[in-house]
């Protein structure tokens, strides 16, 4: 595996598409791109270009004529969202991955950064997972059409670079979150979910809060920012198509995080598990030694100091939202 610093200017000297620069992860990554030198950054918005569409993907690479491109776009949700939207997390992802990474080769695109999804991984994968057990299994089945989508980028990378040369890699990385987080109950993840259901329960005084499963599943989320700069530090020095874990090391039961959450925003009253309602995968937690080995990367901001972090952000900006609370 070939893994070398980035010299100086080397975000300076090439042009930049950042699909999905426009949403959560995307803003921390143009920041850091900005921070690093980038001239020319372009980002398609979804409003101007549907990625799932290939002449969508022909126009929009005209107009981008990227060097890099950075695919972060994604039709992506919870649980509930994966239930009820299968077919469509399928078909969109795979279509704007596969599509977007095959009209890079043919345009002789210099590097192709795609991310993955911890989602990919096998049901019932040891834990910490290893980027070896991939296909050691079936996916949970809630979310197993979105992480198979997606885990089709990672096929065609190493098929691509075996078979024409091309520098694309893959990243796993497991739930982020953060301030600016999508913190919509119908689409959002966990962390931003209990943020808000805490966050309102609390003004409202409610004395019970109600949530998903039993509270037993295990999960281990990254801070966007540290998420944002394990990118662009694979994206400057890591040139292999193996898959690269992106995470925190730290693994924490959904119920220690409902109670953790409680407490950092005050919330006093309750938390009522409807076992009604799916788990999701038992375990989720990665061994994220590669990042380290291959390009330097290790999560610096602790669990606690980022939940303090979004939480401050989400009080901070309550008026600007319908509703109070960040949508």
């Amino acid at each position: 595996m070939n893994s070398k610093p980035a010299g100086d200017g080397y975000w300076a000297s090439r042009r930049v598409c950042v699909t999905g620069g426009a949403g959560f992860l995307g803003s921390y990554i143009l920041e850091k791109l900005r921070r690093r030198g980038a001239r020319e950054i372009f980002v398609p918005l979804i409003e101007e270009y549907d990625l799932v569409q290939h002449s969508e993907i022909l126009r929009m690479l005209d107009n981008a004529r990227p060097d890099i491109v950075i695919h972060l776009a994604a039709h992506v949700g919870g649980i509930g969202a994966n239930r009820l939207h299968p077919a469509e997390f399928f078909y969109d992802n795979l279509m704007m991955g596969v599509q977007l990474m095959h009209e890079s080769w043919k345009r002789g695109i210099e590097k192709f950064i795609a991310l993955g999804t911890v989602c990919s991984y096998p049901k019932f994968t040891p834990v910490p997972f290893r980027e070896e057990d991939l296909w050691n299994g079936y996916p949970e089945e809630t979310n197993a059409p979105y992480g198979l989508a997606k885990k089709m980028m990672l096929v065609q990378s190493q098929s691509y670079r075996q078979q024409y040369g091309f520098n694309s890699i893959f990243l796993v990385p497991v739930n982020m979150y953060g301030p600016r987080d999508n913190f919509n109950l119908q689409t959002s993840h966990v962390i931003p979910a209990l943020i808000r259901k805490c966050v309102e329960a609390k003004k409202e005084g409610k004395a019970e809060v109600v949530l998903w499963g039993d509270g037993s599943p295990t999960r281990e989320f990254i801070y966007v920012d540290d998420a944002a700069e394990g990118i662009l530090m694979a994206a400057e020095r890591y040139n292999a198509s193996d898959p690269v874990n992106l995470g925190s090391g730290r693994e924490i039961s959904i119920r220690d995080l409902a109670d953790l959450i409680g407490r950092l925003t005050g919330y006093e009253g309750r938390f009522a598990w409807d076992t009604n309602q799916p788990n999701g995968q038992p375990r989720r937690g990665l061994d994220t030694s590669k990042a380290e080995a291959l390009f330097g990367f290790r999560a610096r901001t602790t669990f606690e100091d980022g939940l303090r972090q979004t939480i401050d952000w989400v009080l901070a900006n309550q008026d600007r939202f319908a509703g109070g609370i960040p949508a």
